[in-house]
Parts: structure tokens; C-alpha cells; sequence
């Protein structure tokens, strides 16, 4: 099994190179090693069969790698964006599908709750999900949405009582037919539009819950995604989330957030892709000789460097940025920008390293079996997720004529 990276592992070295700290730099090391081990053996199977291996999000748990930003005393580590991000890119590495089901959980579930959600709210899903003993989701996305996901939202929640009784659909919702809690988006007040939207947390068995039909995808198979349907589900009141008609805010600052998260996805599917690359041409001969030898391949290895060491250094930068964002700075600014910038460029960059990662690996790089083509198939999701590389645009153009 090749190496993940070509980076000298001495801490200084690896210091001066990335911006890393010493304990970031062992981090990341025992990340990549437990991805190494535990998660890499998973993927092809995963991807033949979208398949998903229950026992994995425990182990995860008892590692440590869930919880990353959660304080101790609710199971978490009490770490950072930052570190969450390392270890989302060590897990891509070597499993991009996990990474996906992984962020999902960790970022956009455990994460945003525990911005937005009450004491009593933490005390009850935090735990849990730091275990890996219940799956978290977010609903948000719907039938003909998409990028207009706000204003689009047909999803209706009516105060009946003690309870919120939820109507409507939502579609390619990752991690959606193994989830047990779900952070989920319906519009309290259709006269407000976007102003009228509430989050709340749904619980897999709360009556009117299903999940319709389990989607079949071309590339991250085995990160599992559903169309799930809410007719007359009935949820808690204390399951509001940051109060009614505040949903635009949880919305915001979680996307700003997940867009961060994104990057480092696209980063350790880039370093994989370069590792794969080099060990082939080392290994592949032609007339005679490796086709490391020749200066086409020799190229194409040193754009590719270039592009993901790039990507290394945008990816980083954007998620120390992450670190220090406010509660009410999602959604606008700097933060809205760089987020957009990052995950655009890396998404963009990544698919440049796998085309010419594919180029190098010839007729091997087509075949469906291979991993690199495995990892070519992973390009797509990432210029569409989170917002597609046209709203990423409209975004960043915005924040700089508002300026």
C-alpha cells in the first residue's frame, strides 16, 4: 500500500512546509494512520456495492475523531475547525466516501447544534454522536430547489401544541438512510419567505418520518443519500432549534462553515491522486523503461505538485479563518468570501489533478475497478455540493463590489 503523502515527516520540515504545528503535524499523522488502517479497507467495497459498514462510525467514536469541537464534558475533544479539517482530509485520503458520511455528521449535524442549540438540546445529541453511536444529517436540500435552497423551500412546519407538525421532501440528503438525528429545515412562516425558516432536530422514529427511496450515485458510493419524506411528523417543540424564523441564520453560518469543510475533501483526494500517480510511473514501463523516465510524465507529476501543494496552503488558510468566526458572521463578508474562494478553487484545482492523474494511469485510469478511477468518479459532487462553482462565483463577486 503506496504512502498517502510525499512529504518529508520531520516536524520541522513538515512545519516550515505547511504552517503546521507540532501538534497539528501529529494530528494529522494519527488521523491518516487510523484511516490508513481502519477505513482504506472499507472503500472498495463501499464503491462496488454502496455498501455502508455499520461498525465503522463507533470505531470512529472511540478513536476520537468525532466531537472534534465539542468541549470534554459532552464527550468531545474541545478542538478546533481547524483540527476537524485535518482530520477530514486524512480520512479522504484514504476513503473519500467516509469523508463525506464523516463531515456530514461531524459538520454539519454535531457542529451546527452545538452552535445553535440549547443545553439541554447538546446534553441530549452531543454524547451520542461523539460515540459514533448515532448518525447525524442535514435536511436541507429539496425537489427542485437546489441552489435556490431558501427560497425554494416548500417544506412547512405549523405549531400544533407541544409539537411541530412537519410536511414536505427532502432529496440527496448524505448520510440520509442511516441517520438517527437529523437537523432539519421547514419554513414556519411562508409569508417571511427565507425569514420564515426554522431548524429543528428529527429523530429517526418520530411518526411521520421515512426515508423514501436510497439514491444510487456515480461517484462517493457508499456514502449513503436518500429522498426523505415528512408527512404530518410530528416534533417536539424542544426540538426548535435557535428559535422559530431564525433558521437563515443556522442556515448561513453552516454553510460558510461546510464550504470550509469541503476543501479539505478535495485536498486529500488530490494527495492520493499524486501518490497513485507517482507510484504508477514508477512502476509502468514502456519500450523499455519506466514512464517515470520520460519528460511528458515527469511534467504532468510537477503541475500536479504545484496544484496540490496550492490547494495545501488555501485550504489551511480558509480554515484558520473558520476558526475565529463569530456566531453572526455567517453568510456576509470576508468569511462568505474566502469560503466561496476556497472551496471553488479547490474543487477546480482537484479536478485538474485527476484528469492528469487518469492521463497517467492510460487505460488502467478507465477501468471502474481501479482506484483511481474511483477517485476520478468523486470530481463532480464537489463543483455541485454546498453550492454549485457558478453560485461560489456569484458569491464572491458580490462580497467584492460590496466592498
Amino acid at each position: 500500500m503506496p504512502d498517502s503523502t510525499n512529504i518529508d515527516d520531520r516536524p520541522s520540515v513538515m512545519q516550515a512546509f505547511t504552517g503546521l504545528s507540532t501538534d497539528e503535524i501529529e494530528i494529522l499523522a494519527q488521523a491518516d494512520k487510523f484511516a490508513q488502517n481502519e477505513v482504506y479497507p472499507l472503500a472498495q467495497r463501499m464503491d462496488n456495492e454502496e455498501w455502508w459498514p455499520d461498525q465503522i462510525f463507533p470505531k470512529i467514536g472511540a478513536t476520537g475523531f468525532f466531537g472534534v469541537t465539542a468541549p470534554t464534558e459532552l464527550g468531545g475533544a474541545g478542538m478546533d475547525v481547524f483540527t476537524s479539517g485535518l482530520i477530514l482530509q486524512a480520512i479522504s485520503r484514504w476513503n473519500h466516501a467516509l469523508g463525506l458520511a464523516w463531515v456530514a455528521h461531524e459538520n454539519l449535524c454535531l457542529h451546527n447544534i452545538l452552535r445553535n442549540g440549547n443545553d439541554e438540546q447538546k446534553r441530549k445529541y452531543i454524547p451520542g454522536m461523539c460515540r459514533g453511536e448515532l448518525i447525524g444529517a442535514l435536511g436541507l436540500t429539496e425537489p427542485g430547489a437546489g441552489s435556490d435552497a431558501l427560497g425554494s423551500m416548500r417544506t412547512t412546519a405549523r405549531r400544533e401544541g407541544g409539537h411541530y407538525v412537519l410536511n414536505g421532501t427532502k432529496i440527496y440528503i448524505t448520510n440520509g438512510p442511516v441517520a438517527d438525528v437529523l437537523l432539519v429545515y421547514a419554513k414556519t412562516d411562508k409569508e417571511k419567505g427565507a425569514q420564515g425558516i426554522s431548524a429543528f432536530i428529527v429523530e429517526k422514529d418520530f411518526p411521520g418520518f421515512k426515508v423514501a427511496q436510497k439514491l444510487i450515485k456515480m461517484g462517493f458510493r457508499g456514502s449513503q443519500t436518500a429522498e426523505l419524506v415528512f408527512e404530518d411528523c410530528k416534533v417536539p417543540v424542544e426540538n426548535l432549534v435557535g428559535g422559530e424564523n431564525r433558521g437563515v441564520k443556522v442556515v448561513m453560518s453552516g454553510l460558510d462553515l461546510e464550504r470550509a469543510m469541503i476543501s479539505p475533501i478535495c485536498l486529500g483526494i488530490a494527495e492520493r491522486a499524486l501518490a497513485l500517480s507517482i507510484d504508477y510511473a514508477r512502476q509502468r514501463k514502456q519500450f523499455g523503461r519506466p514512464i517515470a523516465d520520460f519528460q511528458m510524465i515527469q511534467s504532468k507529476l510537477a503541475q500536479m505538485y504545484v496544484w496540490v501543494e496550492s490547494m495545501r496552503l488555501f485550504t489551511y488558510q480558509t480554515l484558520r479563518a473558520a476558526n475565529v468566526m463569530g456566531d453572526d458572521d455567517g453568510g456576509r463578508g470576508e468569511i462568505h468570501k474566502l469560503t466561496a474562494a476556497s472551496v471553488m478553487f479547490a474543487a477546480d484545482t482537484m479536478n485538474q489533478v485527476l484528469n492528469e492523474a487518469v492521463q497517467i494511469h492510460g487505460g488502467t485510469g478507465y477501468i471502474w475497478e481501479s482506484e483511481i478511477n474511483r477517485l476520478y468518479r468523486a470530481i463532480k459532487l464537489l463543483e455541485i455540493g454546498a453550492g454549485t462553482t457558478e453560485v461560489r462565483k456569484m458569491i464572491i463577486a458580490k462580497e467584492l463590489l460590496a466592498s
